[in-house]
């Protein structure tokens, strides 16, 4: 079974609108720099929400497999967050 990530739903919502309020600076032809900075802001707020994920995955997810004592999970587990750790976006 899969760790409850609903706590993370009103970050989410701020991005929401984090967004939407770009999109309408960039339809309004605001100024580059006011654009960047909401931009930056968006990402790190998406930063945060990932963090929330990575870390319940980890507390749940990752100790349950250690837990189970089954090598091939745990190899599995690590494997998973290795990959997704060095992949560039």
């Amino acid at each position: 079974m899969h760790p409850e990530h609903g706590d993370q739903i009103p970050g989410l919502n701020r991005i929401e609108g984090q967004v939407k309020g770009i999109k309408r600076m960039i339809e309004e032809r605001r100024y580059c720099v006011d654009i960047l900075t909401q931009l930056k802001a968006a990402k790190a707020a998406l930063h945060k929400v990932e963090q929330g994920v990575l870390k319940r995955h980890m507390q749940h997810c990752l100790k349950n497999a250690v837990e189970s004592k089954n090598e091939v999970e745990i190899q599995e587990k690590i494997d998973e967050l290795m990959q997704l750790l060095v992949k560039r976006v």
